[in-house]
């Protein structure tokens, strides 16, 4: 920046310190610690009971509250000295299947019969603790300018826990 010199002397230059600007590593670290909504796993035959050895359909359902899902766009953040902003997608999801056995890391939201496509069997009764991890990316902007990808993952914790009793089935003879 040029300024003006002292009487009779000549305009100086000064240098100008630019406003910091947040590092990649800063905008994935405020990305991870967005307050995210935590999905919760619904399943197919309602009631959350099923029959052992018959087909159950899990999905994913993201609650109506505040925090931020799929699809959604953060509210602007200051770091540093600038505006970020986030749009959040999914990555993936795991479902637990609660005996023993889960999805492993899939893209589906699941869905219920005849389409979904996250499905399980159980073997034997009982009462079965049930849910689904979600992993989120997405991009961000700063100062409102061009979406680019986060490159990162928010890793959610503590998704709730359902129960699912699974029956057996008797067959006799009736006259």
């Amino acid at each position: 920046m040029t300024v003006p010199g002292a009487p009779g002397q000549p305009p100086r230059t000064v240098p100008v310190q630019a406003p910091p600007v947040p590092t990649f590593a800063q905008i994935q670290t405020a990305f991870r610690e967005l307050p995210f909504s935590k999905p919760s796993v619904t399943v197919q035959p309602r009631g959350n009971k099923t029959l052992k050895g018959l087909k159950t359909f899990y999905a994913a359902q993201w609650p109506d509250d505040s925090g931020l899902e799929p699809g959604e766009v953060s509210d602007k953040i200051k770091l540093l000295s600038w505006t970020v902003e986030f749009k959040v997608a999914a990555k993936e999801y795991r479902y637990d299947f609660g005996d023993g056995t889960t999805s492993g890391w899939t893209t589906s939201t699941g869905g219920t019969y005849p389409d979904g496509d996250v499905v399980h069997t159980y073997k034997d009764t009982g009462t079965r603790e049930i849910k689904v991890d979600a992993r989120l990316t997405g991009q961000y902007r700063v100062n409102g300018g061009q979406w680019q990808d986060i490159a990162t993952v928010a890793d959610l914790q503590d998704e709730p826990v359902d129960t699912l009793e699974v029956l057996g089935t008797r067959t006799r003879l009736t006259r």
